[in-house]
């Protein structure tokens, strides 16, 4: 896995690194020469291990649907996700980041949120751990996820809705920055990809890495072999793709599809297939594939689903990209809302609409009946019930 693997500096080819601010130099370079040894530990290994089991409810099924099978020829298999503590794979980063946090005696968790999963992740782990937890989370999404709001405030977090930009994940985050400045001795910031400054891509990574490691084992009980021919997942930052394909990297017979959302097209100025229509730059702290203008100015995102409208993208994920080992497919608003209310019909499972885009990009694949294929399925659809009712109704 050597040459997807992060480097001493941050970088996964020419992609990572750390641009970051003075003030929060201190605040990155502890956690940098900490992570590792912290998350490599046997009292970490042991703690995360535990609560992953007996809180979130690991490890999760791995379900062969009937549905998809059928309609794409070869044997689908869904990474159930959306059965975890939460409803969403959010929350092995967070349980993770958490016992980081307390092993650095931090005392003070900030986060941002767009659909607000990682929200309720980390108001739920604070909750758990009581700690002070503030989440940002741009106005347009407190909005249209009402719900995630509320209980991210029943946990006890203070919500803090942002009024900036186009008042979404990308102003959250940038909100969120300005606060790790302000607060830099006692704050730990939880980032909820596999964005931002190193270390954060490469430790989001390795706490998400439970999904493709239980794949793995599950894939040995089901088909008595270790491997997939397919991973299939959802990308806007990337940290459930990051933990779906992780141990799987340098199997160069498995292949990888990342779905990004295409919006209302990719070139209709309303989009957020920043692989496809990115160009190398630096957000956030990292260098990666962004949205931006000739001069540099960083585009305004679009998708239906909260989730997934980010200007950037995880490095890894550029990296992988870039040198071709994942194949990336846009999939727009109508794509996805239809593959999500298909499964709900011919399977029992509401897709969050994340998912519903790594659903919708198995259309666009063409497999062989042999082949075998895992989807990560993020995250279920209760925030996004809304949303579907109006397709339903307008199909009905």
């Amino acid at each position: 896995m050597q040459k997807f693997s992060v480097d001493k500096s941050g970088f996964y080819g020419e992609f990572g690194g750390a641009y970051i601010p003075e003030i929060l130099h201190r605040c990155v370079t502890e956690l940098q020469d900490s992570y590792l040894e912290i998350l490599e530990s046997d009292a970490f290994r042991e703690e995360f291990n535990r609560l992953l089991r007996d809180y979130v409810g690991r490890p999760s099924p791995l379900y062969l649907s009937g549905y998809l099978s059928a309609r794409h020829g070869c044997r689908v298999y869904l990474k159930r996700e959306d059965l975890n503590h939460t409803g969403a794979h959010k929350i092995n980063n967070t349980i993770g980041q958490i016992l980081v946090a307390k092993q650095l005696g931090k005392s003070r968790i900030i986060a941002e949120t767009g659909a607000g999963q990682h929200g309720v992740a980390t108001a739920t782990v604070c909750a758990l751990m009581q700690m002070e937890c503030i989440v940002y989370m741009g106005k347009t999404d407190v909005e249209r996820q009402a719900v995630n709001v509320r209980k991210m405030e029943m946990l006890g977090a203070t919500v803090v809705p942002v009024t900036s930009g186009n008042m979404t994940l990308k102003d959250a985050t940038n909100e969120a920055i300005r606060d790790w400045c302000c607060n830099p001795a006692n704050t730990h910031y939880i980032i909820g990809s596999t964005v931002g400054p190193h270390p954060y891509p490469d430790m989001v990574a390795r706490l998400q890495s439970v999904i493709s490691e239980e794949i793995g084992r599950q894939l040995m009980e089901k088909e008595n072999r270790p491997s997939p021919d397919y991973l299939v997942a959802c990308v806007g930052g990337g940290s459930n793709a990051a933990g779906t394909i992780y141990h799987f990297l340098a199997e160069e017979r498995v292949k990888i599809v990342l779905a990004e959302a295409g919006g209302k097209g990719i070139h209709s100025g309303e989009s957020a297939a920043t692989i496809q229509i990115g160009t190398e730059g630096i957000i956030h702290g990292c260098k990666t594939l962004v949205m931006q203008t000739e001069d540099g100015q960083i585009t305004e995102p679009y998708s239906i689903s909260a989730g997934l409208d980010y200007p950037g993208i995880g490095p890894i994920h550029a990296h992988l990209a870039k040198t071709r080992r994942a194949k990336v497919v846009a999939v727009n608003d109508d794509e996805a809302l239809r593959a999500g209310l298909a499964l709900t019909r011919n399977e029992g499972i509401i897709p969050a609409l994340e998912s519903a885009h790594a659903i919708a990009a198995l259309d666009k694949i063409r497999f062989n009946q042999g082949d075998l294929v895992v989807l990560t399925l993020s995250g279920r659809g209760d925030k996004d019930l809304e949303t579907y009712f109006k397709i339903n109704d307008i199909i009905e």
